[in-house]
């Protein structure tokens, strides 16, 4: 194969790794992927042009990836100009046969300001607040409000604010406020945890409507943000008029023992357990949901989704065949985000 021909795709009922090293002067390659798959799969097999790694396709419509080198760590594809960020650095993906983007990421944003907002003191010290508003729209002049938990990062790495301005430039959604909430220690803030409650729905959705004339808040998350939404709204009912949560950690101690060494795992695990076995909610906000068909946490949102839903909430469950990150949780806004908030405030 010529070195020109050297590029990671799809081919068939195939995904094929490759890599340039006529030399083999690397001591090996090694896939690093989110789906688990067994760990003799990853391994390249030497070839005449370097590295080759081949693997059946798998169910999902896009695959993110790094290639894991003895001695140098985990770099990017070389071969594969597309790059993602993430929380954890940048990933390389594939797109599978089938997969298309967003429509809303080529709509041009209607023009807004991004406002920083401390929040101090609440019981678990300041909260970061950024507050995405049209422009040329009064703070006084009421608008619907949704809150992101992990704000910056899904504005970063989900395009979160280009979303917004974008179902707002096409009538798609009606105008509304953002409020982008970064967290201090986010496994504890997250966790279950009372005190980061008693900031979100005391303290920091009371400082955002002091400053933005505000009605039928929603509140967004993802994973461990998305725990901490449904336990805000159980445990201050009526705070939010809706929940959007996205691949929530909602351990059980039947369906995730892979997560115990999670060390507030015992907070969690109580959480669900109290929300499984109540047989009335204290509140009915709008509910949607969406998880990864192949990621772990899709189990626990299942079961968290029906049950909810026999508790006669307004329940709305899509799942994506994606797994565990933020253009997984992207793609789906539109229209599992947007129906929600249709849902709300129209």
């Amino acid at each position: 194969m010529s070195e020109k021909a050297v590029v990671s795709a799809v081919e068939g009922a195939e995904v094929v790794f490759r890599l340039a090293d006529p030399q083999h002067a690397l001591p090996g390659v090694r896939l690093w992927e989110e789906l688990g798959l067994a760990a003799e799969l990853l391994e390249f097999k030497p070839v005449d042009y370097g590295w080759e790694l081949r693997l059946p396709r798998p169910s999902v419509h896009r695959m993110e990836y790094l290639f894991d080198i003895p001695d140098a760590g985990m770099r990017t594809d070389p071969t594969n100009p597309r790059v993602v960020g993430g929380a954890f650095g940048e990933h390389s993906w594939l797109p599978l046969p089938g997969y298309v983007e967003p429509a809303w990421i080529t709509v041009e944003p209607i023009a807004a300001d991004l406002t920083a907002l401390a929040v101090d003191p609440t019981p678990v010290g300041p909260v970061d607040v950024q507050v995405w508003a049209p422009e040329g729209i009064a703070p006084g002049f009421e608008l619907p409000l949704l809150l992101a938990h992990d704000g910056p990062e899904f504005a970063s790495y989900a395009g979160l604010t280009h979303y917004v301005g974008a179902m707002v430039a096409d009538g798609t959604l009606p105008p509304f406020r953002l409020a982008l909430l970064r967290p201090g220690s986010r496994n504890l803030w997250y966790a279950a945890n009372p005190q980061y409650a008693e900031a979100l729905t005391e303290h920091v959705l009371p400082a955002v409507q002091a400053q933005y004339k505000s009605k039928l808040p929603v509140m967004m998350g993802a994973s461990l943000g998305a725990l901490a939404a449904l336990y805000a709204e159980w445990n201050h009912p009526g705070t939010f008029a809706g929940l959007f949560l996205q691949s929530g950690s909602f351990f059980a101690l039947d369906t995730d023992p892979q997560e115990s060494g999670f060390e507030y795992y015992a907070e969690v695990t109580g959480f669900v357990q109290q929300v499984l076995q109540a047989t009335a909610a204290p509140s009915q906000p709008a509910v949607a949901m969406t998880a990864g068909t192949p990621e772990e946490n899709v189990h626990n949102n299942r079961v968290m989704a029906a049950h909810l839903t026999g508790l006669a909430l307004d329940v709305a469950f899509d799942e994506t065949p994606d797994m565990h990150n933020f253009t997984a949780w992207r793609d789906v806004f539109d229209p599992s985000l947007t129906d929600l908030l249709n849902r709300v405030w129209t």
